[in-house]
């Protein structure tokens, strides 16, 4: 399989929530035939869903890949189970860690499973803002870029940039 660049949606409301960012962008970079090559500014947003509950910090990761979309969830998925995240849990409720594959290329893919581009991006600044700080990609089945999605997004929330910064490690320094 080709090498495909994919983006990666990151968030936590739980705990040291940079610290739960930047262990999965150290992940990410740990992942076999995959390499994490941009990592956004972080984001400080309101929660959706349950208002009761932390603020979400948020980043994108830009990633190279040769892993298949299935096995890119499932290794999404073991990275947010070892940073604390049961498998099991309420829709919207507050996490460790959550990482959403938001775009896989110019892949469009739906199964029970998975939904690529990510379902609801298109209608999240809190996705939206940290991926066109990295790219802005079009989005494969609205035939839009991002920067043009956010300027049509109905989301009235403000996403509030942090100064603090992820670090992209690279495999020999881990």
């Amino acid at each position: 399989m080709e090498q495909v660049t994919a983006y990666i949606g990151i968030g936590s409301n739980v705990g040291d929530r940079l610290a739960y960012l930047q262990g999965a962008v150290d992940r990410l970079a740990k992942l076999e035939l995959t390499s994490v090559t941009s990592v956004s500014r972080v984001y400080m947003t309101e929660p959706f869903g349950d208002p009761d509950q932390e603020r979400y910090f948020n980043a994108v990761a830009a990633i190279e890949t040769v892993l298949d979309p299935t096995e890119l969830r499932s290794a999404c998925k073991a990275i947010e189970r070892d940073l604390g995240r049961p498998d099991e849990y309420q829709r919207w409720s507050p996490r460790t860690i959550d990482l959403d594959i938001l775009l896989y290329g110019d892949l469009c893919i739906e199964t029970e499973l998975l939904s690529i581009p990510h379902a609801e991006m298109h209608r999240r600044k809190f996705v939206l803002v940290p991926l066109l700080d990295i790219a802005n990609p079009e989005h494969p089945r609205l035939l839009r870029p991002i920067a043009e999605l956010l300027k049509s997004c109905g989301d009235s929330s403000v996403p509030v940039r942090l100064a603090k910064k992820l670090k992209i490690s690279r495999i020999d320094q881990i």
